[in-house]
């Protein structure tokens, strides 16, 4: 069975998350979308913090990320990503 890292949406707009996830299944993506719903969710499922502690190890595939979500920004968010040595070669599409 082949191995398929997560894609992570951090998105706090339910309709964009359902606009999103609509697009990649008719895109036929075999990959999980994991949906977070603000930038202190985001950046505790990358830093395996918090409800995020036990998951798998290895990192989203991608990640979606919104610009203006509650409690971090998405340019914060994006800040502490390009930062990190584990986390700065994931690519990030900023969602508007």
């Amino acid at each position: 069975m082949i191995q398929r890292n997560p894609i992570l949406l951090a998105e706090d707009n339910l309709n964009d998350v359902e606009l999103t996830l609509s697009a990649l299944s008719e895109a036929h993506l075999a990959n999980e979308v994991v949906v977070v719903r603000d930038g202190a969710e985001a950046l505790d499922y990358l830093y395996r913090r918090g409800a995020y502690t036990l998951r798998a190890n290895e990192n989203p595939v991608l990640i979606l990320l919104d610009l203006k979500m509650p409690k971090v920004d998405g340019l914060e968010v994006l800040r502490q990503i390009k930062q990190d040595d584990k986390l700065n070669l994931i690519p990030v599409v900023m969602v508007t």
